[in-house]
């Protein structure tokens, strides 16, 4: 089931051949589920801290919750 703001089947399937592909390096995260967070940022117009909070790179533990020392 597609969600809202997500590419559809035909969307992908046309964008699939346009992307590079790799044979070398690091393995590449997925091409759509890439794509779909760069769309589902362009179509909402939200800012950039939901959508890093929506993945699951994000965790609270890397935020830091004190204001950094000021040098004395």
């Amino acid at each position: 089931m597609i969600r809202r703001h997500e590419l559809s089947d035909a969307e992908w399937e046309f964008l699939r051949p346009l992307l590079p592909v790799s044979l070398r390096g690091r393995k590449r995260l997925d091409d759509r589920t890439v794509l779909n967070g760069i769309v589902w940022k362009f179509r909402t117009g939200v800012a950039s801290m939901p959508s890093v909070a929506r993945s699951r790179l994000w965790s609270p533990a890397a935020t830091p919750t004190t204001a950094p020392s000021s040098p004395r």
